[in-house]
C-alpha cells in the first residue's frame, strides 16, 4: 500500500507531466480549429466606392491576386457601400490597409491611428497629382463657376476629395456657398453617376475627378461632345494607400515594395496608374486644412 505522502508525490508527478501536455493540446485545438488546419492570417484591404462597389471590386480582383502572391498570404477585399463605411471599418480595426481619397484619409485619421505609404503615378499627368473638374452640359449657357449660382449641382459622395471637397473649394472661391447659394444639391454617390447626371441634363453642373472622367470617356460611358469642362482644380495629391499604425513594420515595407515593384502593364492599367511612389502625411496637409475650413471634418 502507498502512503498518503507517496500518493501525493505520484499525483504531483502526474500533474507536472500531463497538465502542460493537456493545456498545449487545448491551445492547438482552439487555434487550428476542428479541421486540424491552422487558420491563415489574412491581409484585410478596404477600398472606397469611387464608382459602384461591384465595379470597384471587379477592377481590383487582379490586384488582390498580385498582392497575395507577392506577400505569400491571403488577401481579403472589402468595398463599402459608401466612403464612410471604409472609414468605419478602419477605425474599428477591421482593415489592415485601405485605399482612401485624400479627404477620406484625413477624416479617418481623426478616428484611427493610420498613415499613408504610397499613391499612384497618374497615366495622364505622369505625376502623382490629379485634378477635380466642374462640368456642365455642352449646350448649357453656364460658362464660368460663378454662373452656377442658383443652379442645381451634383456632388459624388459627400466624403469624396475630387467629387465633393474640391468642387466646394472652387465654388467657394467663386463666391458660391454650399448649399445656400445653390438651387439644389444632389449627392449621386459616385463620379460616374455625377457625369451621367450632367450629360443627361438632370443637373446644371457637377464635380468629378478628371482621371475617372477620362476613363468613362474611353469606355464609351460618357460622350465628351455632350459635356463641357468649365473649371479645373489645382493639382491634388493622389489617393493614398493607408495602413494602420499597429501593422507589423516589416509587413508594411513588403506591402510598400509590392506597390513600387508593380510593372505589369495590364495590372497598372486596371489600377489607373503608371506606377507608384511613396507619400507622407505632409502631402495631405492642404486637404486637411480646407476640409476643416469648409466643415467637412469633425471639430
Amino acid at each position: 500500500m502507498f502512503t498518503s505522502s507517496a500518493n501525493r508525490r505520484i499525483l504531483n508527478i502526474i500533474r507536472m507531466t500531463f497538465l502542460p501536455v493537456f493545456l498545449l493540446s487545448l491551445v492547438f485545438f482552439f487555434t487550428t480549429g476542428c479541421n486540424g488546419q491552422a487558420e491563415e492570417t489574412k491581409l484585410r484591404v478596404g477600398l472606397i466606392p469611387s464608382q459602384s462597389p461591384d465595379k470597384v471590386e471587379a477592377q481590383y480582383e487582379p490586384f488582390r491576386k498580385y498582392l497575395s502572391e507577392k506577400l505569400g498570404m491571403p488577401v481579403e477585399m472589402f468595398v463599402a457601400v459608401d466612403y464612410a463605411g471604409v472609414v468605419e471599418a478602419m477605425a474599428s480595426d477591421k482593415l489592415d490597409i485601405a485605399y482612401f481619397g485624400g479627404l477620406t484619409y484625413v477624416q479617418a485619421k481623426q478616428r484611427a491611428e493610420i498613415y499613408p505609404i504610397v499613391t499612384e503615378i497618374d497615366r495622364y499627368s505622369h505625376t502623382t497629382k490629379y485634378h477635380s473638374l466642374i462640368i456642365v452640359p455642352a449646350n448649357s449657357p453656364v460658362e464660368t463657376v460663378t454662373d452656377l449660382k442658383g443652379k442645381t449641382f451634383a456632388f459624388g459622395d459627400i466624403n469624396s476629395t475630387s467629387g465633393s471637397l474640391y468642387p466646394r473649394i472652387m465654388l467657394d472661391r467663386a463666391g458660391i456657398k454650399v448649399p445656400d447659394d445653390l438651387k439644389q444639391v444632389i449627392y449621386t454617390g459616385g463620379h460616374d453617376a455625377t457625369a451621367l447626371a450632367v450629360q443627361n441634363q438632370t443637373v446644371d453642373g457637377g464635380g468629378v475627378e478628371d482621371r475617372i472622367f477620362y476613363t468613362l470617356v474611353e469606355q464609351g460611358v460618357i460622350d465628351p461632345d455632350k459635356i463641357k469642362i468649365i473649371a479645373r482644380s489645382k493639382p491634388i495629391e493622389g489617393y493614398p494607400w493607408v495602413v494602420r499604425a499597429g501593422l507589423d513594420k516589416d509587413l508594411v515595407e513588403r506591402i510598400t515594395q509590392a506597390f513600387l515593384d508593380m510593372d505589369d502593364p495590364e495590372l497598372l492599367k486596371l489600377m489607373r496608374a503608371e506606377g507608384y511612389a511613396r507619400v507622407s502625411e505632409a502631402d495631405y496637409r492642404y486637404i486637411e486644412e480646407e476640409a476643416q475650413r469648409l466643415g467637412l471634418l469633425r471639430k
